[in-house]
């Protein structure tokens, strides 16, 4: 079976997985979730701690099974032909899987050999990852002694060693100093360019806003919303203008500027020094802002408007903010108690 770029590759539907902790009301890890990855991609999974994201990479890579719904990747389910479906394959989880006593060249040429590359094809190809990952002058000391940044690459580079048509990454920057999650967004872009499927999760938002095509907000086992950033930061509606003020006791003036134009009550922060209300046309409204502000005599250290962001989308969604603490799976959430065996 052959897709153009932009079709279906991956297709989920009406994915259920419970879990039952000891002592515990059984856990819905999946509640119906359904979803469709384009090929050439990416697509993210964007959800708090618990909401299944770990979960449906773990059905999609053939580690656990569903109780119910079905999964397929390229037409193959991924429980009736899960060897076919490995095969294709490329897994990066969210804790470097390497063998710390290694060098990182010896991972990746272990890696080859488990796929049966061969032992010229694997030297060959831990050789070019090891180029393409920036690695050349570490690809001879222990993994142990690598930085964290250092171990994600060699990870990565794992998962690629048979170039996947699809790679599953589950949180793959978390922990990464900032330079390096950059690092790591480059890479993971090259390849899509390349014609990789990539199936991402992340709380962070910044990190779906940069890679995503597609974005799927999932909160307790659903896909609650889905489509490009675009679409859904203008499914909440509306723009924002935002003022920045000297002094405080100008608060109640741009208060009542701001009322005027808004579609909304202004929202005024705990300082009292920055007002926002959202509106319906921008620019419109801003312009008629500062009119008012300049009558007024109101001194700002600045002005704009702004566009929602992903945050905001999360919120309205979900009705919380997003998380940022990587400690916590769909399986602590769930218990880290026994899987129910689907009937």
């Amino acid at each position: 079976m052959s897709y153009r770029l932009g079709m279906a590759f991956i297709e989920v539907a009406d994915l259920v997985k419970t879990y039952t902790p000891r002592g515990a009301p059984v856990v819905k890890a999946l509640d119906g979730l359904s979803l469709s990855v384009p090929q050439g991609t990416v697509t993210a999974l964007l959800g708090p701690n618990g909401a299944g994201k770990t979960t449906t990479v773990k059905v999609l890579t053939t580690l656990i099974q569903a109780d119910s719904g079905t999964a397929t990747i390229d037409g193959r389910d991924v429980t009736a032909d899960g060897d076919e479906v490995r095969r294709m394959i490329g897994v990066s989880g969210q804790y470097a899987a390497v063998d710390e006593n290694l060098t990182g060249f010896e991972n990746l040429d272990m890696v080859g050999r488990l796929y049966h590359l061969g032992a010229k094809a694997s030297r060959r190809r831990a050789k070019e990852l090891i180029e393409v990952f920036d690695l050349t002058e570490a690809q001879n000391r222990p993994v142990k002694g690598f930085s964290g940044g250092m171990r994600r690459r060699i990870d990565l580079a794992g998962a690629l060693v048979i170039n996947p048509r699809v790679l599953f990454l589950d949180e793959p920057t978390t922990g990464l100093d900032p330079r390096s999650r950059l690092g790591m967004w480059e890479i993971i872009t090259n390849l899509v360019g390349g014609g990789t499927t990539v199936l991402l999760t992340t709380q962070y938002l910044e990190e779906a806003d940069r890679l995503a095509d597609d974005i799927a907000v999932i909160d307790h086992g659903k896909v609650i919303a889905q489509g490009t950033s675009d679409e859904l930061k203008s499914s909440i509606g509306g723009q924002r203008v935002e003022l920045s003020l000297v002094s405080d006791h100008d608060s109640d003036a741009a208060v009542g500027i701001l009322r005027s134009v808004g579609s909304a009550e202004p929202e005024v922060s705990s300082d009292r020094r920055t007002v926002s209300v959202t509106v319906t046309h921008g620019p419109d409204a801003l312009q008629r802002v500062l009119a008012g502000v300049e009558r007024l005599g109101i001194r700002l250290h600045d002005a704009g408007m702004q566009r929602p962001t992903l945050d905001d989308v999360f919120l309205q969604l979900t009705g919380h903010a997003a998380s940022t603490d990587p400690d916590q799976d769909d399986d602590r959430a769930a218990g880290r108690g026994k899987e129910k065996k689907s009937s």
